[in-house]
């Protein structure tokens, strides 16, 4: 937040308290130039006692699981170091980053980046979601609506693909129904009705010239049940 945007509410905030405008500008002045000692003091304050929180970023976790975590309560100062709070709710499995700022007089903001699932692998209890590093995810496919691909195991040269092609190309992911290996250096790609062939270590972006190609065959009325990206510069078409 800006020292502009933190003097406004600064001012309201204290104003609240009934204090004139003119003294709670010069209040709000008065703290801003003093950080040392400005939230110390008002952390004994009632009205600046935490009394609400909002959850900005998630999707897949549950924000009872955010707030848990962070073990605040209506007798937490807003002004308490905030730190040691962000690094509770970083570690959590599913989150990547936290970010935590205040909105005066009574709410903190939680913004998270979430690590987000790829790919399920099978396991001896069932799918276990996973992300791009291999991390397993404590996701329940069953509540949260979870679909991505499948793959026989966390191999984080496939993971690293099917996230390129999350982050590149959100409308191909979404039809991809499992990646595996097939030999040493191949990659068979299940869509919906067809089949695409790979190397190993294709580009999220080599793997889009499908998608032209199927244009193509669909205004000729052709459809393929095989696309090979093995052969450089070349989409071949396998018709059925």
């Amino acid at each position: 937040m800006s020292d502009d945007g933190w003097l406004r509410r600064t001012a309201r905030a204290v104003h609240a308290l009934g204090w004139k405008p003119p003294v709670a500008l010069g209040a709000a002045i008065g703290i801003l130039c003093a950080p040392w000692w400005g939230p110390p003091l008002l952390s004994h304050l009632a009205y600046f006692r935490v009394r609400h929180v909002e959850i900005v970023g998630e999707r897949y976790i549950e924000p009872r699981d955010i707030l848990a975590r962070l073990r605040v309560d209506t007798a937490t100062s807003i002004w308490t170091d905030l730190a040691p709070l962000e690094q509770r709710v970083a570690s959590l499995p599913q989150v990547r980053a936290a970010r935590i700022e205040r909105n005066l007089p009574g709410t903190l903001v939680v913004h998270i980046t979430e690590n987000v699932p790829v790919a399920f692998v099978p396991s001896p209890s069932g799918l276990r979601a996973v992300d791009a590093s291999g991390r397993t995810l404590p996701i329940d496919p069953s509540e949260v609506g979870v679909d991505v691909p499948v793959v026989p195991r966390a191999d984080r040269v496939v993971l690293a693909l099917l996230d390129a092609v999350r982050q590149q190309a959100p409308a191909l992911f979404a039809r991809i129904s499992s990646v595996q290996r097939t030999g040493r250096d191949e990659l068979t790609i299940e869509l919906p009705t067809e089949l695409v062939r790979a190397e190993v270590g294709v580009t999220a972006g080599r793997l889009t010239d499908i998608i032209p190609v199927e244009r193509d065959l669909a205004r000729r009325q052709l459809h393929a049940a095989e696309l090979d990206l093995r052969f450089r510069d070349q989409v071949i078409a396998r018709l059925q």
